[in-house]
């Protein structure tokens, strides 16, 4: 198999990561008993900078700034499929940065989330590994 194929798949699965993530984030199940809690953080108002915020607020700006991220990173991977074998075998310091980017977001994802975001991060990591491996420079 060739790096843009790779690239490719990474980039479907980020796609869809993006999309579920943006969907699902501000989801909550009545069984986990949180209702208060939430009520709770979507009320209290506390300054910040000038601006009056909630820490829902905060919640909400960091998950859709994880979603746009999300698609970010599906282009950028469409994008490295599409080059030329020349342009990524010289753009490794990116093939590889994103590569470790992404297994820090499955290390993260292991530690403090769940199954679903462990295995699309693992998978992401896993394409863009192989991706960047295959595209590195021939001697």
């Amino acid at each position: 198999m060739k790096a843009p194929l790779f690239y490719r798949i990474a980039a479907v699965l980020l796609a869809l990561f993006a999309v579920a993530h943006t969907l699902g984030f501000r989801q909550s199940d009545p069984a986990w008993h949180v209702g208060p809690l939430l009520a709770s953080i979507q009320s209290l108002h506390f300054d910040v900078q000038g601006s009056s915020r909630t820490y829902w607020d905060l919640f909400v700006a960091a998950g859709f700034s994880v979603g746009v991220f999300y698609l970010f990173s599906a282009v950028l991977a469409w994008q490295l499929g599409s080059v030329p074998a020349a342009t990524r075998s010289s753009m490794q310091v990116t093939a590889w940065g994103f590569v470790l980017c992404f297994a820090g977001v499955t290390v993260l994802s292991y530690k403090y989330l769940f199954i679903l975001p462990v295995i699309f991060s693992f998978l992401i990591t896993a394409c863009l590994t192989a991706a960047a491996w295959l595209s590195r420079r021939r001697s």
